[in-house]
């Protein structure tokens, strides 16, 4: 296959779900040689300043630019006019990047600065592929599909709502570290008793409120197994004071941080996970061969969420629990069935790796590398 020794722009964020699946893709680029002086300044992320990636892509050693776009959908009548004006003049500054940077292709990873950018390069001719993470694909890459040049699904009820000649059925790009994290190496940064069973808790980037509450209310129902559990917490900014705080006057033993940076090592010590059922998590915990609990954002787009987190339970590899029907007597209930009783979670998490795609991030590659040589010819 031939090499492209070129430079890249990667658009779009917003969330990690979104994001992260874009960095899993900017390693492999690196890791494969694939651009001009093999080096982190060749690949440009494209985002907004209110989106994760505003944070995230500068620790991660890229450069990033900024459009000013906003969403769009289920927003108030003055929003959406606001929106649509942003969204118009965002074109000229995406046009001027791409003047700028000169990139062999364009890889848009969801979002409305995705939209932006991955139209305009595909109206300058510039190959595009789009990432798709969810089993129903939002407005902005509805209609990207359309117009760019390659469409990589994670899922294959997907196919439906884009053109079969150029869609293509990869999975969602995990990083690799998720794969190759030591457990040696995670037990440095977290000191945990080897003898227990670890529940790993998160919800997104900024926690979630209705699960850190949710775990509160289950510790009373737990207390006979403080010798047995200990857990992992993210929580986010808003509610760290208060989950350390009922952790402490239960005598549980936990590590609960604001943010967890080394994401993959948590994972790697995890028996059970607790946590949103974002297409990229759920991609990162079937690679990893993780049992979980999954209680889906319930004003998730299209409620994707949901339909993701059923997907997995049908084949036996997380359990649902709804937002709306979730308290503490019964998220206890599940963790202890799971972990304690039945022990299901060994089951659950043999399930988990045999829907996962590690190879998924590869393939990706490898469909741009293609799409940009059919450029060529």
């Amino acid at each position: 296959m031939q090499k492209n020794n070129g430079r890249y722009i990667i658009s779009g964020g917003g969330t990690g779900g979104h994001l992260y699946p874009a960095i899993s893709v900017a390693e492999e680029l690196l890791r494969q040689g694939l651009t001009k002086k093999n080096s982190k300044e060749d690949i440009l992320f494209v985002g907004t300043q209110r989106g994760i990636e505003a944070r995230v892509i500068p620790q991660e050693g890229y450069r990033i630019e900024f459009l000013n776009v906003s969403g769009f959908v289920g927003k108030s009548l003055p929003k959406k006019i606001a929106a649509l004006f942003k969204f118009a003049l965002s074109f000229k500054d995406a046009w001027r990047i791409l003047q700028r940077f000169r990139p062999v292709a364009v890889i848009g990873c969801g979002g409305y600065a995705s939209l932006t950018m991955t139209l305009t390069a595909s109206l300058k001719g510039i190959p595009t592929i789009i990432l798709e993470q969810n089993s129903v694909p939002g407005l902005a890459n509805r209609v990207l599909g359309r117009v760019v040049d390659a469409v990589c699904i994670t899922y294959a009820e997907s196919m439906a709502y884009f053109p079969k000649e150029k869609t293509f059925h990869t999975g969602n790009p995990i990083r690799s570290k998720i794969l190759n994290a030591e457990p040696s190496e995670a037990l440095k940064l977290f000191p945990i008793d080897s003898s227990k069973k670890t529940v790993f808790v998160f919800g997104g980037s900024a926690g979630a409120t209705a699960i850190n509450n949710a775990l509160i209310e289950a510790l009373p129902y737990l207390l006979d197994l403080k010798l047995y559990l200990q857990f992992i917490h993210q929580t986010g900014e808003k509610d760290y004071d208060k989950v350390t705080e009922h952790y402490k006057k239960a005598g549980f033993s936990a590590y609960v941080f604001k943010f967890i940076e080394h994401m993959a090592e948590a994972y790697s010590l995890a028996d059970l996970l607790i946590c949103r059922a974002g297409a990229s998590t759920l991609s990162e915990i079937t690679a990893a061969g993780k049992a979980s609990i999954l209680i889906p954002y319930p004003y998730a787009a299209a409620n994707h969420q949901e339909k993701n987190a059923l997907r997995l339970e049908a084949l036996n590899a997380a359990r649902v629990l709804k937002e709306r029907d979730l308290s503490g007597e019964h998220l206890a209930a599940t963790i202890r069935k799971l972990l304690i009783e039945s022990k299901q979670y060994l089951e659950m998490a043999k399930a988990a790796s045999l829907i996962g795609m590690p190879e998924a991030t590869e393939k990706v590659v490898s469909i741009i590398v293609s799409t940009i040589n059919r450029y060529r010819r």
